[in-house]
């Protein structure tokens, strides 16, 4: 029972009113239609291609049951045919030929959101900075309110453990 609590809190902050993410995008956007959610932290845009969700990092989809539970909270916040905006940090593209991105909705920084909600954890590489405060304190936040996988053990193998075979 308290999963499914956090789970619908989680999902709910993308239409709470106590939204206290960053404001507004610092750097120009650009619009997305989005084609598919990958998982908790990546997406396809129509005509743009894949696009990975700055400094966040997801459960992997074969951390069952946690991937697909991110991936659904992401799917739930931008779901597909909704348009989105894409606002870049430094860093263009990562070593997969992904674009790079913040994606904004309705006002929000949904990557922020997936962090707050508990859904995924923070990951950060230089250069790509711009939000790293706020993700963090959104981090530590979700974790000690056990929001979204925080009330599981959904992050007992941190996504970045798991690719490189360390549980």
């Amino acid at each position: 029972m308290k999963l499914i609590c956090s789970i619908l809190l989680g999902l709910l902050l993308l239409g709470s009113p106590e939204y206290e993410g960053p404001k507004k995008p610092v750097r120009a956007t650009t619009p997305c239609i989005v084609a598919k959610v990958t998982d908790g932290d990546s997406i396809v845009c129509a005509h743009l291609g894949r696009v990975r969700l700055l400094g966040i990092d997801a459960p992997e989809l074969s951390q069952k049951p946690y991937g697909k539970q991110s991936q659904g909270a992401l799917a739930a916040m931008i779901p597909v045919g909704s348009t989105v905006q894409l606002e870049q940090d430094v860093q263009a593209q990562d070593r997969n030929g992904r674009m790079l991105a913040y994606v904004w909705r309705s006002g929000r920084l949904v990557n922020w959101e997936m962090v707050r909600g508990g859904w995924v954890v923070t990951l950060t590489y230089a250069p790509n900075v711009q939000y790293v405060d706020a993700f963090r304190k959104a981090a530590k936040e979700a974790e000690q309110e056990e929001l979204g996988l925080w009330a599981t053990d959904g992050f007992s193998c941190l996504p970045v453990e798991r690719r490189r075979g360390s549980c």
